[in-house]
């Protein structure tokens, strides 16, 4: 078994924390744990993800962009 610690945490991060429960019964451990997982452990934006966004952003720029009906009439959903 892992040993506990007490750190000392703001009364508006811990809201904060509260509010990243994706269950009522979640610890802040776990989390803290998914947040420093996210932070840390993975690259969120990886290589392929980043020219991705650079592409949509030049059509941006270019003003190549799709109304939302035109894209509905595209796919047939309505």
């Amino acid at each position: 078994m892992q040993a506990a610690s007490t750190i000392y945490i703001r009364e508006d991060l811990k809201e904060k924390l509260q509010a990243l429960k994706q269950h009522p019964k979640e610890s802040y451990n776990d989390v803290i744990e998914r947040l420093v997982t996210l932070a840390v452990d993975q690259d969120p934006l990886n290589d392929e993800a980043i020219k991705g966004l650079e592409e949509a952003l030049e059509d941006i720029r270019h003003r190549r962009l799709h109304s939302e009906a035109e894209i509905m009439a595209e796919f047939g959903v309505e």
